[in-house]
């Protein structure tokens, strides 16, 4: 069976934006997994890598910063549980010193990273934000330009994939 364009960017925007598994987007659209994953295959050789551009959603959405402070927070009450642990007098002097300095070293490193990440990540939301927005307005003022806009984002998002790898 023959689909339009229309059904592949049906699929393609349900994966990314709704973050449906191929399973699910299959379920939804009664297209074929094995037609759904040649699209995708197909979209990757020609430089729309969706699984690339719906990581940067998920960045844009706030989840990895979500996930990130999170993962810092568990640090932390880990952190608190073993210092009220080190306070007590069933754990010998060295042991003690040894415990604090690990944990003030997994501290400053999970930090460390976390300020590393977050300007990329930052900047990769942005740029998302930005795209998400311009195609939403493009939709709604011109929807007759969509099919020049998908044509033009899709190698874009492969110039934005490249500059914030």
């Amino acid at each position: 069976m023959a689909y339009s364009q229309d059904d592949k960017d049906k699929v393609r925007r349900a994966y990314i934006f709704d973050k449906l598994s191929l399973d699910k987007c299959v379920e939804v659209y009664g297209i074929s997994y094995p037609t759904v994953q040649r699209w995708k295959k197909d979209a990757l050789a020609s430089g729309d890598d969706w699984d690339k551009i719906r990581t940067a959603q998920t960045l844009a959405g706030g989840e990895m910063e979500d996930t990130a402070r999170e993962l810092l927070t568990d640090l932390i009450i880990i952190f608190k549980n073993t210092t009220d642990s080190v306070k007590s007098d069933e754990i010998d002097s060295v042991t003690k010193v040894k415990l604090l300095a690990s944990l003030a070293d997994s501290y400053n490193k999970a930090v460390s990273a976390n300020r590393k990440l977050m300007p990329v990540t930052d900047k990769l939301a942005i740029a998302m934000t930005v795209m998400e927005m311009l195609g939403k307005y493009i939709q709604d003022t011109k929807p007759e330009a969509m099919p020049v806009f998908i044509e033009i984002l899709v190698p874009f998002g492969e110039v934005l994939s490249k500059e914030f790898e």
